[in-house]
């Protein structure tokens, strides 16, 4: 039987209930298709970081590096400084071990309705591509004398050839198996160096993908067609920080923050894949059993298909769309259903 040894981090908030919830699940599907999940649960995150001064201890990478894939819920609490979480946990994790690819799909559920009249399940079908390890986010920068009026600070963005090029050639070949459409998302009409460099790249790299359709457009007119029209859109490639916020963007027109699921990639499998919700801890619900479990889930769904359980995630994705097709909604969706009850719900119809 085929056996995947898996690190449950339930993070902080909502984490600790959206992540038992979408494990139960992934145990279902597994004897289901045969095969079987060895979880190791982890209390990692700002919690942690209250009781410990650290997010994880020393070793956390070490232990994390023998797992075939990290299952994350979500990290964050009103009070820890909420510079620290990106910077000592999500983002540490992602560079040491160089999940360079941020994969985060947008797509209509059964039975849900996009806050875009007129739009349909055929019009929302698109997956985010965004660089995940360079870019805006490196937090390469500092202040000069803060406290007085001639203060200053400075972040530099870094943006490498090697870097643009792993990513792009993970998204054109994306783009290959799906619509063969791929557009760049871009600013270098004003970001006149790093990210005219970024176009450079990404350009060389498309003349290999003489099938994918091409195209370049600045993230202010994404922005605004992402709402008008959400179907211009297969494949979309952009750096760290545009790729976050369109990425909300995104999870919005599905409906709600609470469905949408993400995967920080490491293609060359050299290291352990982490899967996420791209939401937040939201401890204002915690504890509750009310949140939306679903972008757990299909993060759960994204990380059986990194390991090459295609059926089984389908099966996964089948089952969510059976759920959102029926009554039961959270109440991010308008509903007063519970986590419980729409997991339970999901793990019914597989």
């Amino acid at each position: 039987m085929r056996t995947y040894k898996i690190a449950a981090i339930f993070g902080d908030g909502i984490g600790h209930e959206i992540v038992p919830a979408g494990m139960e699940v992934l145990n279902g599907v597994a004897a289901k298709h045969n095969f079987q999940i060895e979880w190791e649960s982890y209390h990692w995150g700002a919690g942690y970081y209250e009781q410990h001064g650290v997010f994880l201890p020393e070793d956390g990478l070490e232990i994390l590096r023998r797992f075939d894939a990290i299952y994350f819920g979500a990290v964050g609490l009103p009070s820890v400084d909420d510079t620290l979480p990106f910077k000592l946990f999500t983002n540490f994790v992602r560079t040491h071990f160089e999940q360079y690819v941020n994969y985060r799909p947008v797509k209509l559920f059964d039975g849900l309705q996009s806050p875009l009249r007129n739009k349909n399940q055929t019009d929302i079908d698109f997956v985010i591509i965004r660089e995940n390890n360079e870019g805006e986010f490196v937090q390469t920068g500092r202040q000069l004398y803060p406290g007085f009026t001639e203060g200053l600070a400075i972040d530099t963005s870094i943006f490498t050839r090697k870097g643009i090029e792993r990513v792009a050639h993970y998204a054109f070949k994306l783009a290959q198996k799906r619509r063969k459409n791929l557009v760049n998302v871009t600013k270098s009409n004003t970001l006149i160096n790093t990210l005219a460099f970024w176009d450079k790249i990404i350009g060389e790299v498309a003349a290999h993908y003489p099938d994918v359709k091409y195209t370049k457009m600045y993230v202010d007119a994404v922005s605004a067609n992402f709402v008008l029209h959400p179907e211009y859109f297969d494949v979309v490639l952009t750096t760290n920080m545009i790729g976050d916020i369109l990425s909300d963007l995104g999870g919005a027109i599905m409906g709600s923050l609470g469905l949408g699921g993400s995967g920080n990639i490491n293609p060359e499998k050299t290291f352990p894949s982490m899967f996420e919700p791209i939401h937040g801890s939201a401890p204002d619900i915690a504890g509750q059993n009310r949140a939306n479990p679903i972008g757990q889930l299909w993060s759960g769904a994204l990380m059986l298909e990194h390991l090459g359980e295609e059926n089984a995630a389908n099966d996964i994705m089948k089952a969510i769309n059976m759920v959102t097709s029926g009554p039961l909604r959270t109440a991010d969706l308008g509903g007063n259903s519970s986590t419980r009850a729409v997991a339970q719900a999901v793990l019914e119809a597989l």
